[in-house]
């Protein structure tokens, strides 16, 4: 396993917190994953590693009350550095793209496709691009479109049940891509979470918090192993799924089937997807803001190749 970073400057630290507030502003928008900006930002590897050494090392550690020891041993700076953007984004920015989502959901989706279109390219010009490779980016984009082109189904709200909601929603959030969210609105389980959330309802919320710390560590030994044994066919697999879930934020949209939530309001289950054709005054600021989060994705790996010779968003 390899050691954390111990010797970070503040610098490092302030542009990892950049990071937590492009993850924390995208998880607010259904269908995009906070994993996807850890992933095209160039932490996703670190981030998994991160996860993982929360082990039995970790708490012997800290039953010994070696505690400076312990912190070494989850990466702690990397940790800190991360949940500050986190919290920053949901304090501040994650209001600003409420708001959007509400009132300029195209335009906003438009950044979005954007922003990930942008990387996905990026991404792929790194990959050493082979039949397996190439099976493996189809295999992620088929796996992804299915699960985005899914409709709500009703489950039972048992503890059991609850539990493993919570564990699969966890994964989903790892993988560029989908959103855990959006699973947990699959699932039929999403507005009931958020009202025990708000209700501070312990009893839900346990096994929900049980299925999410054992998803959470479970998937990303796993992950982290494929990584480091298959990087390549890893790397393709999960573009593809960046692909496949561009149906999910695609900027022109029908909405055929609605669902009432708890509180009266009404979310859309099934969409449809169109071209605006030549309506310019539909196309012209979506197509803008496209380009913009293209250029900004675009721009990012430039100055990450200035900062770091030989590293990328891809690398």
């Amino acid at each position: 396993m390899n050691q954390p970073n111990q010797n970070r400057t503040f610098k490092d630290c302030l542009g990892i917190s950049g990071v937590g507030i492009a993850m924390g502003a995208a998880d607010v928008v259904p269908g995009v994953s906070g994993g996807t900006m850890a992933f095209i930002l160039g932490i996703y590897e670190e981030l998994l590693g991160t996860i993982k050494r929360f082990n039995l090392e970790f708490l012997k550690l800290v039953f010994s009350f070696k505690i400076k020891a312990a912190l070494e041993h989850i990466n702690w700076k990397f940790l800190v550095s991360l949940a500050t953007g986190l919290a920053i984004s949901i304090l501040s920015l994650a209001r600003l793209v409420t708001w959007l989502y509400e009132h300029h959901q195209s335009n906003l989706f438009a950044f979005f496709f954007g922003l990930i279109l942008g990387s996905i390219l990026i991404i792929a010009a790194h990959v050493k691009w082979n039949l397996t490779s190439l099976l493996s980016l189809v295999a992620g984009t088929v796996i992804a479109y299915l699960i985005v082109r899914l409709v709500p189904v009703q489950m039972p709200r048992d503890p059991l049940t609850i539990f493993w909601c919570g564990a699969v929603a966890i994964m989903a959030m790892i993988l560029p891509g989908i959103s855990g969210s959006f699973i947990l609105l699959i699932l039929g389980q999403y507005h009931y979470i958020m009202s025990a959330v708000k209700g501070l309802d312990v009893i839900t919320l346990l096994p929900f918090a049980a299925g999410c710390a054992t998803g959470l560590l479970g998937f990303s030994h796993v992950l982290s192993w494929l990584l480091a044994r298959y990087h390549q066919v890893m790397i393709s697999f999960l573009t593809g799924f960046m692909v496949g879930s561009l149906w999910k934020i695609w900027p022109f949209r029908n909405v055929l089937e609605t669902m009432e939530t708890s509180h009266g309001e009404l979310v859309p289950v099934r969409e449809s997807i169109y071209w605006p054709g030549a309506d310019l005054d539909a196309l012209w600021l979506p197509a803008l803001l496209c380009a913009i989060g293209f250029a900004v994705v675009y721009g990012m790996d430039r100055m990450q190749k200035r900062l770091a010779p030989g590293h990328s968003i891809g690398g």
